[in-house]
């Protein structure tokens, strides 16, 4: 049984990775526990073949060398099932706002899937910690299910860990309710526009920038007095994720502009 209340499954993703940019980086390893709304689970754990190095960083971090992976499938040709099995699901994680679910996202879009996120709820177990108690996720499986991860940074080991303390801070804290919708709203911060939270919207629904020099600036305002700041949107290292909802607004000034001129 759960305690969640769904109304479809909720997948809850960990990856690990060649390093930590979403837009240049890849999966070595990608677990996902599938909770569906009946309670019963199902659970996926491959090995990726990144196709580049992974970092000594993120070697001494998950273990994962690249010999281990060199024979494995890529990201490409896991594709296809993975979309499959993630067609009806919301998605959950463990700071999987900022990082497991955009780079999940890249990887569909560097294989040729597009992944849309858009109609997904996207619920952050680590924000919901860090609201309540401000720790870390050893910690918070110790303060919440009281037992050790006993290979943290174990893909599958980790994300296990996350689903528990999700069930375990449901029992603990009363005002939390037990639907993704609630869910999804109490952890995250700000109402993104893109998934890596580059663009955020204000009050009215207007998107603004939320880096760099233009921070708290609407983007078609940047786009307006600063045309060639598209440009270098579109050749920095960001994710497509994020360029794809700049594109979509840059076309959008472009048909306003267009249907101006035709009044």
């Amino acid at each position: 049984m759960t305690r969640l209340t769904l109304e479809k499954p909720l997948a809850f993703i960990d990856l690990e990775t060649t390093g930590i940019s979403v837009g240049s980086d890849r999966i070595v390893e990608i677990a996902i526990l599938k909770i569906n709304p009946d309670g019963s689970k199902t659970s996926r754990v491959h090995r990726v073949n990144p196709e580049m190095p992974i970092s000594e960083e993120s070697i001494g971090i998950h273990g994962i060398s690249n010999e281990d992976v060199a024979t494995e499938p890529t990201f490409t040709d896991l594709a296809p099932s993975l979309f499959k099995f993630l067609f009806d699901c919301d998605l959950a994680g463990y700071n999987s706002n900022k990082f497991d679910i955009p780079m999940l996202v890249e990887e569909f879009y560097r294989a040729g899937i597009e992944f849309d996120f858009a109609d997904r709820k996207k619920v952050d177990v680590q924000n919901i910690f860090h609201r309540m108690e401000q720790r870390t996720l050893v910690a918070a499986y110790r303060f919440y299910c009281n037992k050790e991860i006993e290979n943290a940074h174990s893909a599958l080991d980790d994300i296990t860990a996350t689903y528990e303390v999700l069930e375990a801070q449901l029992e603990k804290y009363s005002e939390l309710k037990t639907d993704v919708d609630f869910l999804e709203e109490f952890s995250r911060y700000h109402h993104t526009a893109d998934l890596m939270g580059r663009i955020i919207y204000d009050e009215e629904g207007v998107e603004l920038i939320n880096f760099g020099k233009f921070k708290g600036v609407s983007v078609e305002e940047v786009f307006e007095k600063e045309p060639g700041y598209f440009g270098w949107l579109m050749n920095g290292d960001f994710p497509m994720s994020t360029k794809k909802v700049f594109k979509e607004i840059m076309e959008r000034m472009r048909r306003n502009r267009k249907a101006t001129k035709e009044e």
